[in-house]
């Protein structure tokens, strides 16, 4: 029998280079572990963790991935994400949330197929002041 995740632990890690994007990968897999995840919900939110954490690094030059386990009233638990960095913030982010579309030479998944593999997805961003992206994925 395994010891519950704490409620309210939160893991703050750098991102600044690819071994720190595994990093993050292999906390959020194991936090999702923990948390008691199915297979294909951890499956699910440790892509999207990787594809926001290389996000991060590719086109903010780096910046910090927070984990944190949550409780609701009533037992629901959940694993928040929140990938943020100082930047240059993404222009238009209706056209950056649209699949296919890539400010780079990716497939232009990132952002919309991250979206799609979570519960909650929230981008804030700002030409010139950075970028917040916060997802959440809740046990079933």
């Amino acid at each position: 029998m395994s010891i519950p995740p704490a409620v309210g632990t939160v893991l703050e890690l750098a991102i600044t280079s690819n071994d720190e994007v595994v990093i993050v990968r292999q906390r959020v897999r194991a936090s999702a572990i923990e948390l008691g995840l199915s297979l294909v919900d951890q499956t699910k939110v440790v892509t999207a963790a990787s594809e926001l954490a290389r996000n991060t690094l590719v086109h903010a030059g780096g910046g910090r991935a927070r984990i944190e386990i949550l409780q609701q009233p009533g037992g629901r638990r959940g694993l928040r994400l929140v990938f943020s960095d100082d930047g240059p913030g993404i222009p238009d982010m209706r056209l950056a949330l649209t699949d296919g579309w890539s400010s780079g030479s990716g497939l232009g998944l990132g952002l919309s197929g991250s979206r799609r593999l979570v519960d909650e997805f929230d981008l804030a961003s700002e030409p010139g002041q950075g970028t917040v992206v916060t997802v959440t994925k809740w046990t079933r």
